[in-house]
């Protein structure tokens, strides 16, 4: 190990194996095609951190992917307008979202979002 590791030079996000096969999840929750939640995610072009990915279980928001694809849309036309942090509402889901890394950093249901003040974003995307 000759790089090492500064404060600050940390990265949001997990990162998967380098090499070989996946240990098996223990926490697998598979939908009625026996793909779970986590493996539909990572087959998207949308990232979602684990405190992102903790919200979406703890608050029972399930996203379908043509539903992820409208969101990774989104991103997209955040991205071509410069966007870096965006606040992301679709239907009553509000996502915080790290346009460069394509990364879901939280998300909330619409209950959770009452009387809740965004800070440190640069813009803001309703997906209809």
């Amino acid at each position: 190990m000759n790089n090492p590791m500064l404060v600050g030079h940390l990265t949001t996000g997990r990162t998967g194996p380098i090499q070989g096969h996946r240990p098996p999840d223990r926490n697998r929750q598979a939908d009625s095609e026996g793909v779970s939640f986590k493996e539909l995610l990572s087959q998207q072009q949308l990232k979602f951190s684990h405190h992102a990915e903790q919200r979406l279980q703890q608050r029972g928001i399930r996203l379908q992917p043509d539903q992820l694809e409208r969101i990774a849309n989104a991103v997209d036309q955040a991205a071509a307008k410069g966007a870096k942090d965006s606040l992301v509402l679709f239907q009553d889901i509000a996502m915080i979202v790290s346009v460069p890394n394509r990364t879901v950093v939280t998300a909330m249901d619409g209950h959770s979002m009452r009387e809740h003040i965004f800070t440190q974003i640069d813009s803001a995307v309703v997906v209809s």
